[in-house]
């Protein structure tokens, strides 16, 4: 499992339903020995426009079946145990859009 990963993940917030997430923690601590890894879920309810959620259209690349948003302001550790299947990945424009959103979100861009 990598950064960009698209994986299924049960939250707690969730109530054991599975959803979509991509990892957006660095590469060199998925490979750690650590307990969870950092997940944006994935949403195929739009709330409107938001710097906080970003439109991701369905790839045979990315696993998606349905046009989606990555909720950026939901950023969450997940449980290695929760996390499935890897269905996809994101390319690198896809990255970059998340980046920059959770730079915003996490007060690292102005």
């Amino acid at each position: 499992m990598k950064r960009g990963d698209v994986v299924t993940v049960i939250l707690s917030s969730d109530l054991g339903k599975p959803r979509p997430a991509v990892v957006v923690q660095t590469d060199s601590m998925t490979e750690s020995q650590l307990r969870t890894l950092l997940v944006c879920p994935i949403t195929s309810f739009s709330s409107g426009p938001s710097i906080f959620r970003v439109p991701v259209e369905p790839t045979s690349t990315n696993g998606l079946k349905l046009q989606s948003e990555v909720m950026v302001d939901k950023i969450s550790p997940a449980s290695r145990q929760r996390i499935g299947d890897v269905i996809g990945t994101f390319d690198d424009v896809t990255m970059r859009r998340v980046e920059r959103s959770m730079a915003l979100a996490l007060g690292f861009a102005g």
